[in-house]
């Protein structure tokens, strides 16, 4: 259960990022400025926990007299250059989810962009049935249903009139639903056995340095970073590149890519929550039921396996 929480955690805590990106899009701000700030604050929070984990093994090593509980924190701390390469590589999906989401958001409406990025919840199951060479069973697709169904209505995608958008920003919101795939796979499958507060701070460090190759950070040195943006790039990296990370390390190696991409759409109840309490945007009773059949998907399958133990256990 606690790694089905982290993951549910870790998605819900990307919820948070569309409404800061647009509180930080109305002050001017651009998209290098927002995911390079982003990036970094998170690399920062994601090395200090690096150093407290590693200080910790360190003492618990001083104090252990067990030879085999210090081959284990040892080799815990212990990577190679050429693993830590592999982590920077397995990073970089993260920035570049969140290169093409928040840049099909200048394009096309919020409602329309989380739609679009909530196709990897297919997108990741597929990929592991492909991978696995196993069909999805009935649960996996009635819950599928459940969020596809749900996210249209929660995004008001239904309500929407106008439905003439520029190619260019449904194919950015595609891309980033293809690339949070990605991330999830990746999360679960690069050396799971590290420790996960070293993984993220390398999977992290990955996708710094893609962005700042992109997009060179030049607001380190005209002085924005000290604006507004300082406090945009915390909450960003601490709720979009250090949280969700971590978590995703802990919990995606044990539930599987599959499920982890199904809990994910409990990013997109609380990005509507945000969207009405923050931002002020008018979210419709149609939308409000959509967010309700979401958390509906979301439970379902963990509903589903407690009534499978309850009916083994009474047998």
């Amino acid at each position: 259960m606690k790694y089905l929480l982290s993951v549910l955690i870790g998605a819900s805590s990307y919820g948070v990022l569309s409404t800061i990106v647009v509180l930080a899009y109305g002050q001017g701000y651009q998209l290098g400025e927002v995911v390079g700030t982003q990036l970094l604050t998170g690399c920062i929070l994601a090395w200090l926990l690096a150093i407290y984990t590693g200080w910790k093994e360190r003492r618990k090593e001083e104090k252990s007299v067990n030879a085999l509980t210090k081959a284990s924190s040892n080799r815990s701390a212990r990577l190679s250059w050429k693993h830590r390469f592999l982590l920077m590589l397995a990073g970089t999906p993260t920035a570049i989810t969140g290169l093409l989401y928040y840049h099909s958001l200048r394009y096309i409406p919020a409602s329309l962009a989380i739609v679009l990025l909530f196709q990897f919840t297919w997108i990741s199951v597929l990929v592991q049935a492909v991978s696995k060479r196993q069909r999805p069973n009935g649960i996996t697709l009635i819950t599928l249903g459940l969020l596809l169904g749900g996210t249209l209505f929660a995004a008001g995608l239904m309500e929407q009139r106008d439905g003439n958008f520029p190619m260019i920003g449904i194919a950015l919101g595609l891309l980033s639903a293809v690339s949070y795939t990605l991330f999830i796979l990746f999360s679960g499958k690069a050396l799971p056995a590290i420790h996960p507060a070293y993984r993220s701070a390398w999977m992290i460090t990955g996708g710094l340095v893609l962005v700042f190759i992109l997009f060179p950070p030049q607001f380190l040195f005209n002085g924005m970073l000290w604006s507004q943006l300082l406090l945009f790039g915390f909450l960003l990296g601490l709720f979009g590149a250090f949280i969700p990370p971590v978590l995703f390390a802990v919990g995606v190696p044990h539930i599987g890519e599959g499920m982890a991409g199904i809990l994910g759409a409990a990013e997109l109840p609380v990005a509507v929550l945000l969207s009405s309490f923050v931002l002020h945007e008018q979210v419709t009773p149609l939308q409000w039921g959509g967010v309700i059949i979401v958390l509906l998907g979301v439970m379902l399958p963990e509903l589903h396996k407690r009534r499978a133990r309850t009916v083994e256990y009474s047998s």
